[in-house]
């Protein structure tokens, strides 16, 4: 196969289209133009009949493009422009571009993978990129077939070719739409990217012809109850009201097709009026929803128009010209302006003005458009949705649908489909996510726990994948019509819907880091979950660990994708060298440079951070994620020896249109040297819509020996200490945010962590001794056992014990054999004990 990439479908942002930029057309002649888009990537076009294309297409939605620095040697018979990535070589007057007239070399400077490419050059490097959907996938395999996952923008050869000769263009209509190419069989419209290995170049330079990855409203980034059931409105409630009462945070509520009638003669698969059994006022219910500051999204399937039955059928008819008296189902025209303006118009802003945030587009019928054939129905839809969204409403655009081709990322929520509950479909969905990186649809939301072909859950299988979807895009629980798929967290065991709850609470502390990281993909095109490559792409692991990816700049993340071997599950996770990596579970430093084999409990997850990485996070209070004015914790995390970090804290409205240019952002530091660290929380940059002058802040140092004395601004502070964490809390209190804050802590020796593996001992021997209670309620614990288990607390009353209760703790697990032979278990529980320990 060529290494071009086909555009087949239809995206664009709704402005308007302009001539390109004169001066970065390096070479122009009769029937070829050759534009400079970056020193990396340019536009190649041959025209038959001497007219370019200055419109915008389905991918290349940006014409203007900033200066680029380049060289041009025009000579009689060949031209050749170079930059410090490649050089082009045209032979003149040859007609279309071939083997015999082009080629571009690389610079072969540092940096840049060498390669000389000429048109017809097969490359066997592609990174692949994403597919439509998992509808009906195990694993990779339908029907025992694997999935045809479509090439990326990404290649190990350096390069990559997009062919966009063939797709539509888009006119010049206040809402731009759809129109054929002129009929040029011959016609050439590529883009030529050169990057060697560095792939977060190859997407930034797409972003500059192709427009950026739009930031999701913050809500998107919270959890998603989602489930097919016919649910009612007072069901609906007593579910919210459970999140409430198990304390679980909640953003987003999505409903299924059963919020419309959906058997004839009043619905079907295809439906718009409210079923009023189940929701008897449908006002009343989308009014509810906000008092309880949640987001609706309701589902679609466009597919078969508007039928009679509909209640929105008069008005749609009317819009459309038609006759009432005939009484004529309206089918669905996608290109059809008319039709698709009336379809938003007459039904659908209606129910949005009721309350209705955003809608899932469940389009699973034919692929394009009958009357333009070459028009992908999925790509198109989300256009039209999406840029409807942009002009007529003041907050973010948002939907959710399945991928429709390369360009798709400018509308950026995918739903990925109806995948089979196994652990072949949870062991590919991480590599899946890391791919669709490489063509920047960075926000896939899977059916979390998988949607269908099994009558009852697994508990174990669907933590793991809870797991992974906290270090997902999206985190949306899904299942099939099924009473026995219910994942609704507390209908499971105490210990169960214990680390459901955690899982979730963990995702919105965590928003903090995930939406700054969001930020970064818009403006850098460097999407939250990535390939390994991306960041280390002369390693070979990069390339082999392919459930393994960065989550954001500073967490690497392998999810756990198999069933556990007894008490425990294991991975294989590879830590690059040049850092140091602190593995969340177990509380240890590891060196970097080797691959390591661990064991994971049901509650543990395989998560690493950087040595000395300062991230922001949020309290564990959140109940959703509205607010601006929550409270910040910059955590620090352990490393070996002096260092300094940075990072940065973004926040905006959380849910407007004006983000690209309202937004702030305040810098943090951590700085450790000999025994002292110091962290700066800086002055924020920037404003917006609602930003409070005001922001609570705590450093939480995790993995910290207690401190000889900490200091806020130079003052002498108050400080407590997380024993059952082993980390330093220092309170900030509620300071002036355009104020730089800082926190110098002194430690009483050099060695300021407690990082071997500690606080993972500890959890694991509290866990244990519960679980031994509840196999032997008449259990009476040694004391060395009890203070081993209260250890944690012990510290947290008491931080000035510190090294003596550690040192107690460190040595009774070192000879825990003898500590439990001393407790006399049977031999069923000294097992387990063990088991579950190491």
């Amino acid at each position: 196969m060529k290494t071009m990439l086909l555009i087949l479908a239809v995206a664009v942002l709704g402005v308007p289209a302009s001539a390109q930029t004169a001066g970065n057309v390096a070479y122009r002649d009769a029937n070829v133009r050759i534009t400079m888009i970056d020193d990396g990537a340019a536009r190649l076009e041959y025209a038959p009949n001497g007219k370019f294309v200055d419109d915008k297409s389905q991918v290349a939605v940006i014409r203007d493009y900033a200066p680029v620095s380049y060289k041009v040697s025009d000579k009689s018979k060949t031209v050749r422009i170079s930059t410090n990535e490649m050089t082009i070589t045209y032979v003149k007057g040859k007609g279309p571009f071939t083997s015999a007239n082009l080629s571009i070399v690389s610079a072969r400077e540092k940096g840049t993978m060498p390669f000389s490419w000429k048109p017809g050059l097969k490359d066997a490097g592609n990174l692949k990129g994403t597919y439509r959907t998992l509808d009906g996938y195990d694993g990779n395999l339908r029907d025992g077939k694997p999935m045809p996952i479509e090439d990326g923008l990404l290649s190990k050869s350096g390069w990559t070719l997009i062919n966009d000769s063939k797709s539509y263009l888009f006119d010049r209509s206040e809402w731009p739409w759809v129109e054929e190419r002129p009929d040029t069989a011959r016609a050439q419209d590529w883009y030529f990217l050169a990057y060697g290995h560095d792939y977060k170049k190859a997407l930034r330079m797409f972003t500059k012809f192709a427009g950026k990855v739009p930031l999701p409203p913050r809500y998107a980034f919270g959890y998603w109850w989602s489930r097919y059931w016919s649910y009612s409105d007072d069901e609906l409630r007593e579910l919210v009201d459970n999140f409430h009462q198990y304390n679980i945070p909640l953003d987003v509520l999505v409903v299924d097709m059963d919020w419309h009638y959906n058997q004839a003669p009043r619905g079907g698969w295809t439906g718009y009026t409210w079923n009023r059994s189940l929701f008897p006022n449908p006002k009343g219910f989308l009014s509810w929803v906000k008092d309880n500051k949640l987001q609706v999204t309701m589902n679609l399937h466009p597919a078969d128009g508007i039928k009679t039955w509909e209640e929105k059928w008069p008005a749609m008819s009317e819009w459309m010209g038609n006759d009432t008296a005939l009484h004529k189902d309206i089918p669905y025209e996608g290109s059809n302006k008319r039709f698709m303006a009336g379809w938003l118009n007459t039904v659908l802003h209606p129910m949005e003005k009721d309350g209705v945030d955003f809608w899932w587009i469940d389009w699973q019928q034919w692929i394009n458009d009958k009357k333009l054939t070459n028009l992908n129905n999925t790509w198109w839809i989300n256009y039209v949705m999406f840029s409807d969204m942009e002009r007529n409403r003041d907050t973010r655009p948002m939907l959710y649908h399945r991928w429709g081709g390369l360009g798709n990322h400018r509308y950026q929520i995918g739903f990925s489909g109806d995948a089979i509950i196994s652990w072949k479909s949870l062991d590919f969905q991480p590599y899946f996510n890391s791919t669709a990186s490489n063509v920047l649809y960075c926000y896939w939301s899977h059916d979390i726990g998988g949607h269908m072909h099994a009558d009852s859950i697994d508990p174990e299988m669907y933590v793991r994948w809870m797991q992974f979807g906290l270090f997902s895009p999206i985190l949306r629980s899904h299942s099939t019509k099924n009473a026995g798929l219910n994942k609704e967290p507390w209908v499971f065991s105490y210990p169960v819907t214990r680390i459901l709850r955690n899982i979730v609470k963990e995702r919105y502390a965590l928003n903090p880091y995930i939406y700054t990281m969001a930020r970064k993909t818009y403006d850098n095109a460097l999407p939250l979950c990535r390939p390994m490559y991306y960041d280390y792409a002369d390693s070979p692991q990069a390339y082999e660990m392919k459930n393994e990816y960065m989550f954001g700049d500073d967490m690497i993340v392998r999810p756990v994708t198999a069933p556990r071997n007894g008490a425990k599950a294991t991975a294989d996770v590879w830590l690059p060298k040049g850092n140091d990596w602190y593995e969340v579970a177990s509380g240890k430093l590891i060196k970097g440079g080797q691959t390591v084999n661990d064991g994971f409990q049901l509650d543990e997850i395989p998560v690493y951070v950087k040595a000395g990485s300062v991230i922001p996070m949020y309290a564990d209070t959140l109940k959703n994620l509205r607010g601006n004015d929550n409270p910040v914790v910059v955590n620090v995390y352990p490393s070996d020896g002096d260092c300094m970090s940075k990072a940065e804290y973004y926040e905006d409205a959380g849910n407007d249109k004006q983000y690209a240019s309202q937004y702030a952002v305040t810098p943090l530091s951590a700085s450790r040297s000999g025994n002292r660290l110091v962290v700066t929380v800086g002055a924020r940059q920037g404003s917006y819509a609602g930003m409070p002058h005001d922001r609570k802040y705590q450093v939480k140092v995790v993995a910290s020996v207690v401190p000889q004395e900490v200091k806020v601004d130079g003052k002498t502070a108050d400080f407590s200490y997380d024993g059952m964490s082993l980390s330093l809390l220092v309170d900030m209190g509620n300071a002036n945010c355009s104020v730089a804050k800082t926190v110098e802590i002194t430690y009483p020796g050099n060695n300021q962590c407690v990082a071997n593996g500690e606080i993972g001992q500890m959890r694991r021997v509290r866990n244990n001794v519960y679980q031994l209670k509840t196999r032997n309620a008449g259990i009476v614990l040694t004391d060395d056992l009890a203070n081993m288990e209260s250890a944690g607390r012990a510290i947290t009353y008491n931080p000035k014990n510190f090294t003596e209760i550690m040192n107690f703790f460190r040595d009774k697990f070192a000879h825990l054999d003898s500590v439990l032979k001393e407790q006399r278990l049977n031999e069923d529980d000294y097992k387990f004990f063990v088991d579950y320990t190491y």
